[in-house]
């Protein structure tokens, strides 16, 4: 039986009408209450702290899964390749300690979140979690001084953070959307109108609708996959063409795991079974199914430290190629 926010994230992609009129009246509730919390930061009722460095925001409207964290990746990257000193903070969702923690080598997912360990292992930059992006910026910084910029992953809706830039991440399938919606209606945090005044917008995913123009500063990014490797050895390579004889199984906790699957039948491996687990679910070598192969996600690797015992788990990466630059707009909008 389906879960109740399947029922609901079901709805958002496909509304029901009887839920719709259920649930309408709290979006309308949820609107004016987010409108109003905005309001308080920017006239100044409510206070937001600047750190000593700028910092840019990649965030989104939506609840989820519209591809940012390879998004944050890339532009880190590119930032770096520019030679720019970057760090990133975030909230860390999903760990299991509530303190500021600055990611060290040791770093586990239950300290740091799964896609901020990513995001630190990836790309090498300092990071730091935190519920007060503030306060993860401040420790971020007490560690490393040397930094001259700090990318936001998530948090454009982290009013208590004065920001320099703030880049939206859209996702290409609901840029011709007309029925898009407020939660819990719909799966927005704010209204689109709040697209009209971010300093960018990254369409994640494919194509925008002609129509969907809601900044001066569009980008747009899709996914490159790199070469299937073991877990936890990334010189070790899957041999595609061997598998024939073998049965393959994939896992996936991410918000949209199908499109994880989908990747995956797109390079011709046949799937003997899938499992969809929750977005930022915790990971065993007992989740994993009775597969010769099992494939995961990066973002479930880095819940596996040593891969002990799971020499049939492997790995694909993906990353994000942005267009135009965004490393360089970011670098060239910005004051370092």
């Amino acid at each position: 039986m389906p879960k109740l926010h399947q029922i609901i994230e079901r709805h958002w992609q496909s509304p029901n009408p009887f839920l719709s009129l259920l649930l309408k009246p709290l979006s309308k509730l949820f609107a004016k209450v987010a409108a109003k919390r905005r309001d308080d930061f920017v006239s100044g009722r409510l206070k937001s702290e600047k750190l000593p460095v700028p910092v840019v925001v990649v965030g989104n409207i939506h609840a989820g899964g519209t591809g940012k964290t390879p998004i944050v990746a890339a532009l880190v990257s590119g930032l770096q390749e520019k030679g720019v000193k970057v760090g990133i903070i975030s909230r860390g969702y999903g760990r299991k300690s509530k303190a500021v923690h600055v990611l060290n080598t040791a770093s586990s997912a239950a300290d740091a979140g799964d896609e901020p360990l990513l995001l630190f292992r990836q790309t090498g930059a300092p990071t730091a979690v935190g519920s007060s992006r503030v306060e993860a910026g401040r420790a971020l910084l007490a560690a490393h001084p040397e930094l001259e910029l700090i990318v936001a992953d998530d948090g454009l809706q982290h009013y208590a953070l004065q920001r320099d830039m703030e880049i939206a991440v859209f996702p290409a399938a609901d840029t011709g959307r007309t029925n898009l919606d407020l939660l819990p209606n719909g799966s927005l945090r704010e209204p689109l109108s709040r697209l009209a005044s971010v300093d960018a917008v990254v369409v994640s995913g494919g194509q925008a609708d002609t129509a969907f123009r809601p900044s001066e500063n569009m980008f747009a990014s899709h996914i490159e996959t790199g070469q299937i490797h073991r877990l936890n050895r990334p010189s070790e390579k899957l041999d595609l063409a061997g598998l024939g004889s073998q049965t393959v199984a994939a896992v996936a906790g991410i918000a949209k795991p199908e499109r994880f699957f989908n990747t995956l039948q797109s390079m011709n491996i046949a799937l003997k079974q899938t499992v969809a687990l929750p977005d930022h679910a915790d990971i065993t070598a007992a989740d994993l199914p009775n597969a010769d192969v099992v494939i995961i996600t990066e973002k479930d690797a880095v819940k596996f430290s040593d891969g002990h015992g799971l020499n049939h788990v492997w790995v694909l990466p993906v990353y994000a190629i942005i267009e135009p630059d965004l490393a360089a707009f970011v670098s060239a909008n910005v004051s370092i």
